[in-house]
């Protein structure tokens, strides 16, 4: 270092946020130009395209042998794409798979994974050429028709795109995760985009809605079926969207009168990934998710998609289908979005915007072409007249070579007429060689030509070779001078490619109703045990009937009912609760249960009776509150499909002090039957039950009993006229000592010894 040289002169200084964003922004316009997103001309991202290239310079046509994975990924990594062989191996294996591209552009020999989700050999295992398809975009790569760029090191130059004079784009899709965005272009059937293809050149102004004519849809190579039609014009205009798919079943019948449902043919979706589809049926029958299910097995093979699912019998077959779209992969969405480069930028494209690209790309690759090959045609001809000139004065030409000295100085007399130290036999044969006027590649041709080309056939060869090539630089012109020409050039080689590569569509696209699984359940008969402190369970009839006596008197409410059933119950604070009978979790007797609380919502509240909604329902209610209201409930009024509902309507002090159910008989026979009502103090109180009104369920009630401000009801219930005795806490009271209801009477000190 100078002595006069500080330290911190070599230190640049930055702002940290600035340098971060910078440096940030770089890195993500790298990996969407440079990685994640394919070009809009060619359909391929980088690498794909590097992959093809490398293949091609190893001359792997389709009708050269297979050469191994590991030389392609080496000459891919080592001369074009330094970014690791497990990513180029992973691309070029995806380029070979058939359930994953309409049109493979790869032809893969060994093992090259499956649908199922096996990966693929390792690279060194496994071989690989081009595809006719993967040959099609490369064709006339080496024509000077796309720019070509040095690699990363500049000791090579690779494409910045292929000659693809096919669509790959829409036919075969393509899927990436960018910064910031993504792309995931649905794959077609070649021949519909192809149809789309020619209409566009025809009428340029063709809407999208026009276009889909000709391409309905997404066409995915395994099949299955596009339930969501209407959409996909709105997908196709924007360019973003999402496609429900579902795999196609098959109904079959089973043994011992079973059906089967089989699965033919599965969404895009799962495609290299079937396990996770019979993986997700196999845990519905493990879990018992839909008690329909008996069996599920894979019975695919190289024939084809082949799940079986026995459904047992007596079962509802299509509600059990609808239960699989909705908990299984065999229904799933595909988020469409149409994003592509140009010009070295992200762009959502639609549907017609991706076939404009397309056309304007084959029209300058075309144009390229043929003024390539209208080039070579007038040179040839150029070659081909000066040969044929060359013939007519065959003599003098040898003449020439044969004094020359020297290949020049024969070439300069050849091209200027030039006879200085040329040795001729005669002055008139100097005289004509110095009136010669070849071009120089007319020269070199002369120069060059054998012997045998003196003979008769080969000089009327070479006139009809010239007369070629007169009619071929007309049609040359032609098509370069008229755009509609040049277009009809384009118009037949898609043809041919459609002949080549054309395949049945695949997908259906229909509009169907999504339909909601009915769970389907076996009725029976259960009892609902509850003990003391809330722990509840369920126990099915056969259990409940070999249990002990003295073990149901340890609980302190049995309410038999049906599975199909909802239990509910009444709470002081004013609210009826439910809960279906199935989420009550089974038991045998001397199991604890749950508690009441971590089935509903219930909270704190205290809880005053239990029932079965469907007794509740044919019965009639009977409310008393803590300050003395009164009033009968119509059962019905309390179906809802809440979990919880307002009982009765209380003031801000009152409670539910009894909740009294009343079966359809007891309602008949209000008369003989009497309500007996008693206070904190003592008080009582017993009346017909007659005399109490059926109001309703948000109503308060009507005055029972008046109270003193300082007690209230403390006890009520509902006894036969001709009772001796009633129960209250435990404790056996006379029923005819209650005091009976007369008008305005407050209440009468009975003497219970309360």
């Amino acid at each position: 270092m100078s002595k006069n040289k500080k330290p911190t002169d070599n230190i640049i200084q930055l702002d940290y946020s600035e340098e971060m964003k910078n440096s940030y922004r770089d890195y993500a316009m790298s990996v969407i130009v440079s990685r994640a997103l394919p070009d809009v001309r060619d359909g391929l991202k980088p690498v794909q395209r590097r992959i093809l290239y490398s293949m091609h310079e190893l001359g792997l046509d389709p009708k050269k042998p297979h050469r191994k994975s590991a030389r392609i990924v080496g000459d891919t990594m080592g001369k074009y794409h330094p970014h690791g062989d497990s990513s180029i191996y992973d691309a070029l294996v995806h380029m070979a798979e058939d359930y994953a591209m309409s049109i493979p552009l790869i032809d893969g020999h060994g093992n090259f994974g499956s649908i199922d989700g096996d990966k693929a050999a390792a690279m060194r295992y496994t071989e690989a050429r081009l595809s006719e398809a993967g040959a099609t975009l490369l064709e006339s790569v080496d024509d000077d028709l796309v720019e070509f760029i040095p690699n990363f090191d500049n000791s090579e130059h690779e494409p910045t795109v292929l000659p693809a004079m096919l669509p790959n784009l829409l036919i075969n899709g393509t899927t990436g995760i960018a910064v910031g965005m993504s792309t995931n272009i649905p794959t077609h059937n070649p021949g519909e985009v192809i149809d789309g293809v020619c209409a566009y050149i025809d009428k340029p102004d063709i809407t999208v809605e026009e276009l889909m004519k000709y391409i309905p849809g997404p066409d995915f190579p395994t099949g299955g079926t596009i339930i969501n039609k209407e959409d996909l014009l709105d997908i196709y205009t924007t360019g973003e969207g999402k496609i429900r798919l579902r795999g196609k079943v098959e109904f079959e019948k089973g043994d011992y009168g079973r059906t089967n449902i089989v699965i033919t043919e599965i969404p895009y979706t799962v495609a290299g990934n079937k396990t996770r589809l019979v993986e997700s049926l196999a845990n519905l029958l493990k879990d018992k998710v839909f008690d329909e299910l008996h069996e599920v097995r894979d019975e695919s093979s190289k024939e084809g998609i082949r799940i079986v699912i026995e459904v047992k019998k007596d079962r509802d077959v299509d509600n059990l289908l609808n239960g699989l779209y909705q908990k299984t992969p065999l229904e799933d969405t595909y988020g469409v979005n149409l994003l592509a480069i140009k010009d070295q930028q992200p762009v959502l494209f639609n549907l017609k915007s991706l076939i404009e690209e397309f056309v304007n790309y084959q029209e300058d690759l075309y144009t390229k072409q043929f003024q390539n090959l209208l080039h070579k045609a007038n040179n040839r001809l150029e070659i081909v007249d000066g040969l044929i000139r060359a013939t007519d004065v065959i003599d003098l030409i040898i003449e020439i070579l044969r004094g020359s000295k020297s290949t020049k100085q024969a070439k300069d007399c050849l091209i200027h007429g030039i006879t200085t130290d040329i040795n001729f036999k005669t002055k008139k044969s100097e005289k004509e060689a110095s009136r010669l006027n070849f071009s120089e590649a007319q020269a070199d041709a002369i120069l060059a030509m054998p012997l045998g080309r003196l003979i008769g056939l080969e000089i009327l060869k070479l006139r009809e070779e010239a007369s070629q090539l007169q009619d071929k630089i007309a049609e040359y012109t032609k098509i370069l001078g008229d755009k509609n020409e040049l277009f009809k050039v384009i118009k037949k080689r898609l043809q041919e490619f459609k002949k080549t590569f054309n395949s049945p569509r695949r997908t259906l696209i229909e509009n169907e109703k999504v339909e909601s699984y009915v769970e389907e359940i076996k009725e029976e008969e259960i009892y609902i045990f509850i003990d003391r402190f809330g722990y509840t369970k369920s126990i099915d009839s056969a259990s409940y009937a070999r249990i002990a006596p003295e073990t149901l008197e340890e609980y302190a409410h049995i309410i038999p009912m049906k599975n199909t059933d909802k239990l509910c119950f009444f709470t002081a604070e004013g609210t009826m609760y439910q809960v279906n009978a199935l989420d009550i979790p089974q038991g045998k007797a001397r199991d604890k249960g749950v508690l009441i609380q971590t089935l509903s919502k219930v909270g704190k509240e205290h809880i005053l009776h239990y029932t079965s909604f469907e007794e509740l329902f044919e019965s009639q209610l009977v409310f008393v509150t803590k300050n003395g209201y009164i009033k009968q409930v119509s059962g019905a009024e309390f179906e809802t499909v809440r979990y919880s509902l307002a009982a009765t309507k209380l003031e801000d002090n009152d409670k539910i002090v009894a909740v009294i159910k009343l079966s359809a008989s007891e309602v008949l026979a209000a008369d003989d039957r009497k309500v007996i009502i008693l206070t904190q103090k003592g008080l009582s109180l017993g009346f017909a039950l007659s005399e109490v009104s059926e109001l309703k369920r948000n109503s308060r009630g009507v005055i029972a009993i008046r109270l003193d401000d300082d007690d209230y009801v403390d006890f009520a219930t509902i006894v036969e006229n001709d009772a001796e005795i009633f129960v209250y806490k435990d404790k056996e009271l006379s029923a005819k000592k209650v005091r009976k209801r007369k008008r305005a009477q407050k209440g009468h000190n009975a003497n219970l010894n309360l």
